[in-house]
């Protein structure tokens, strides 16, 4: 790609891989996060570590963000970055906010000329570090197509699904998927161990049954060696994923018992201290007193 310059603002698990798949295209990046030791390995990447999200932004055709909810991008886009936007800027958001959330920050950014492009994520942080997302844009079809080449670099698959809200709402979708689907292998493994069984035959059958998927094999990876970091996708960010979607949805009058059922658990973990291990952990009878083995 063109040697454009692009800011990339989060550096968690996505936002370094996408920042390192974007080094590897050929871009001029400027990355920053708030956490200074996190961007050590996207500076040995090639990229530039700002001090700030205004030094980062400096010069940046694209700004790229990937923060982890709501509360962030607001800090940052809206208070960091206020009056630190060129016009003409387009922020391409990978962050996962609700749809209502989404449709503010286009209007609070027109105001001052800046373009946001939704362009919600699907994959891991080994898929973002080669450019194998699956990207849902959503928003303003020239502001996609401008940018399209940054979204074709971190993502494998790019599909514009219309207007802002609608990359927002399919992104939660299949967060929620995610998140009651893990709910149910967690469960299974609980229900076996209370059986006596040890949870690697269950776990032996289902890799090789019709019952498996690449996501619950994934997940099960984590069960079997009962160990949790490092996080593929961390528990408090499914916990906030799924309020979200219930919050989107009582808003809109739908009714969702199982992802209610799946916040609760979750809360259970954050409360329990493991907010930071993968969202699989959520198999670990200990963390509701039902005894059972430790985790790391």
């Amino acid at each position: 790609m063109r040697a454009k310059p692009i800011a990339v603002l989060g550096l968690g698990g996505m936002g370094a891989g996408m920042a390192c798949a974007l080094l590897d295209a050929g871009a001029n990046v400027t990355a920053w996060n708030r956490s200074p030791e996190k961007a050590v390995s996207v500076g040995k990447a090639g990229a530039t570590i700002a001090a700030t999200p205004a030094e980062a932004v400096a010069g940046a055709d694209v700004v790229l963000l990937s923060l982890a909810d709501e509360a962030a991008v607001e800090q940052v886009l809206f208070g960091e970055l206020d009056g630190r936007l060129r016009p003409g800027t387009i922020v391409v958001d990978t962050s996962t906010v609700t749809p209502t959330f989404a449709v503010h920050a286009d209007k609070r950014l027109a105001e001052v000329g800046v373009r946001r492009v939704e362009a919600c994520v699907m994959g891991n942080p080994a898929m973002a570090a080669t450019g194998a997302l699956r990207v849902f844009a959503a928003g303003e079809e020239a502001a996609v197509e401008e940018v399209r080449e940054v979204l074709a670099t971190i993502g494998q698959d790019v599909r514009h699904l219309g207007p802002t809200g609608n990359a927002s709402a399919l992104k939660l979708a299949f967060n929620l998927m995610l998140g009651v689907h893990i709910m149910g292998l967690a469960e299974a493994v609980r229900f076996v161990e209370a059986m006596g069984i040890d949870r690697s035959v269950l776990l032996d059958v289902f890799d090789n049954s019709g019952w498996r998927s690449p996501v619950l094999s994934f997940r099960a990876q984590f069960m079997r060696g009962q160990r949790y970091r490092p996080a593929a996708f961390r528990a408090t960010l499914m916990h906030k994923d799924l309020s979200l979607a219930g919050e989107e949805a009582r808003e809109h009058g739908a009714d969702l018992p199982l992802t209610a059922r799946a916040i609760e658990a979750y809360a259970a973990v954050l409360a329990a201290g493991h907010g930071d291990d993968d969202a699989a952990i959520v198999a670990e009878s200990r963390l509701r007193g039902e005894g059972g083995a430790g985790v790391s």
